[in-house]
């Protein structure tokens, strides 16, 4: 497994960072690779992905999740594995700390040449800081759910 870890501070307020956070339709926004994320329920999203030219399509549930605070996910069955958690942290009334943690397990020869060039560290990255950008130039989130998710329940 490959760990990825990333952080950029937002200048929009705490609840504004995580609630879109908590908007995974519209990933394909600033993720890059990323062409839809459906979500089924509170628990579950469909993705599908086309990077390096190899279209994936796998499930992912979020095990934990506490309002204004992480979302930790894993990838449920498929061939694509992965799971992590994003942290959100308030700096001051106007500025969040987010902070990325997820751990890659590359399938395939694609896969594997991405990870050993670096490339998976620097999408995420992108991610990122293209996500700084979404929340900032939008300043208002597009959607917001404040639910709990436990882990096990």
């Amino acid at each position: 497994m490959t760990t990825v870890k990333e952080t950029v501070e937002v200048d929009v307020p705490l609840r504004t960072a995580y609630n879109q956070w908590t908007q995974f339709e519209e990933f394909p926004n600033f993720m890059e690779g990323v062409e839809e994320v459906r979500q089924l329920d509170a628990r579950h999203n469909h993705w599908t992905t086309k990077i390096g030219g190899i279209r994936r399509e796998f499930d992912t549930e979020i095990v934990d999740q506490l309002a204004d605070e992480r979302i930790t996910w894993r990838t449920v069955g498929g061939d694509t594995r992965q799971r992590g958690t994003v942290h959100f942290q308030r700096v001051d009334d106007t500025r969040t700390r987010v902070e990325l943690v997820m751990e890659v397990e590359p399938s395939g020869v694609a896969e594997k040449a991405a990870d050993l060039t670096g490339t998976i560290d620097r999408r995420a990255k992108g991610d990122m800081r293209r996500f700084k950008e979404f929340v900032e130039n939008r300043s208002i989130e597009t959607g917001a759910w404040r639910g709990r998710i436990r882990p096990g329940g």
